[in-house]
């Protein structure tokens, strides 16, 4: 019977791939944790910016430590109890804390003043307001404004419950590119 030990090279070899394997997953980990993640699109309350089964990547670093959340960004959020949802949201947001947001005549206002809305395909058929966003919050809405359940239903979203902005789609090739603010 000959000897079972592996050449001392071999070892070494084996040992190298198993640390870059590790490596890779951990770095793998951190970012898709704490920077950026891909996201499918489950539902089509962002119709028609995105679609149903549309893949996104979002930044969940750089817009809470280095930038703000702006009207018109697209974003993703635990919803608040009052969604009855564990599943995350993806939304845009509409109004920022202090704003005043009314729907009236198939119009949305921010404070007083027409909202410009090229993303949306349909305006709402309810009216809605005055409310004034508070402190801390956001109003969000869907782009498919008939077929979304938002900030309308279960009111504002406070801003601790965003986890996420999207940056842009990949999903389907043809679409893929930075999605309208």
């Amino acid at each position: 019977m000959g000897d079972t030990k592996l050449p001392k090279s071999t070892t070494r070899f084996l040992v190298e791939i198993l640390e870059i394997v590790l490596i890779a997953f951990a770095l793998s980990w951190v970012l898709r944790t704490y920077v950026v993640e891909p996201r499918k699109i489950p539902s089509p309350s962002m119709v028609p910016t995105i679609q149903v089964g549309d893949q996104v990547i979002v930044d969940k670093f750089y817009f809470k430590y280095f930038d703000h959340i702006r009207s018109g960004d697209i974003i993703v959020f635990r919803p608040p109890p009052e969604a009855h949802s564990t599943k995350d949201f993806i939304k845009r947001v509409v109004g920022l804390p202090g704003d005043k947001i009314e729907i009236k005549n198939q119009m949305t206002y921010i404070n007083d003043k027409p909202l410009f809305e090229p993303y949306i395909t349909a305006h709402s058929n309810n009216n809605f307001g005055p409310v004034v966003v508070p402190k801390d919050s956001v109003f969000v809405m869907g782009d498919n404004r008939n077929n979304s359940d938002d900030s309308r239903v279960w009111g504002f979203l406070p801003m601790q419950n965003i986890t996420a902005r999207t940056l842009f789609r990949y999903w389907p090739l043809s679409h893929f590119g930075v999605l309208a603010r």
